[in-house]
C-alpha cells in the first residue's frame, strides 16, 4: 500500500514521516519525498491519527487523485532543481509530461487551480531559492552559479533573481541577514 504525503520536500520531512509511522506501529518498506510504501493494511482510524500527527509538522496525508498528482508535479520540480545536477535535455513541459504520463496542459491547469501559481513560476521560485542557497554558501562566483543553475548568462540570472526577489544577486550577497524561505514555503 502506498500513501502520499503533502508538503514533504526534504530529508528532514522523511525523518518525521518515518518517526510517525514507527510511533503508530505502521510497518513500511521505504519513505521517499512525497510518499511512503506501507507493508500490509492499516486501519482507517490509525491513518486518521497519523494524519493528525503529521499535520502538527506541516505535513498531511492526501486522499484525492488530483491532490496526489499536484504534489507529484511539485516533487518532480523540487527534485529537479534541488537534488539533480544534470540539466534536462527537453523543456520543462515535456519533462513533466514524460515523467508523470499526463498531457502538460492538463497538468498546468490542475496545478494552477490547486496551488494558485503556474508551474513555470513555481519552477522559477525554486531555482531562485537554490541560487540564494549557493550565494549564501559563498563558494561559487556568479558565473559559476549561472552555469550550475543552467542560465544562459549571469545577466539572465541577475534579471530573473531581481524580478523574483527585488534584489540583485550582488546586493543579496552583501546583506547581513540573508533570508531564505524553507522549501515548504516556496
Amino acid at each position: 500500500m502506498k500513501i502520499y504525503i503533502k508538503n514533504m520536500v526534504c530529508i528532514r520531512c522523511q525523518l518525521i514521516v518515518k518517526s510517525e509511522l514507527e510511533k503508530f506501529g505502521i510497518e513500511y518498506s521505504d519513505v521517499k519525498i512525497g510518499e511512503a510504501n506501507i507493508i500490509g493494511a492499516v486501519p482507517e482510524d490509525t491513518l486518521a491519527k497519523l494524519d493528525g500527527s503529521l499535520k502538527k509538522s506541516g505535513l498531511e496525508l492526501m486522499n484525492s487523485k488530483k491532490s496526489v498528482l499536484v504534489e507529484k508535479i511539485a516533487i518532480a520540480i523540487i527534485e529537479l532543481v534541488h537534488y539533480t545536477e544534470d540539466q534536462i535535455k527537453v523543456n520543462l513541459s515535456d519533462y513533466l509530461s514524460d515523467k508523470l504520463n499526463y498531457d502538460y496542459t492538463y497538468l498546468a491547469n490542475l496545478f494552477s487551480e490547486v496551488k494558485g501559481i503556474t508551474i513555470e513560476k513555481f519552477y522559477l521560485k525554486h531555482k531562485i531559492e537554490k541560487v540564494k542557497e549557493l550565494i549564501i554558501y559563498d563558494e561559487l562566483n556568479f558565473s559559476e552559479i549561472a552555469y550550475k543553475m543552467h542560465y544562459s548568462s549571469v545577466a539572465h540570472l541577475s534579471n530573473q533573481f531581481k524580478k523574483i526577489t527585488g534584489l540583485t544577486p550582488s546586493h543579496f550577497r552583501k546583506m547581513k541577514s540573508k533570508r531564505r524561505d524553507s522549501l515548504e514555503n516556496v
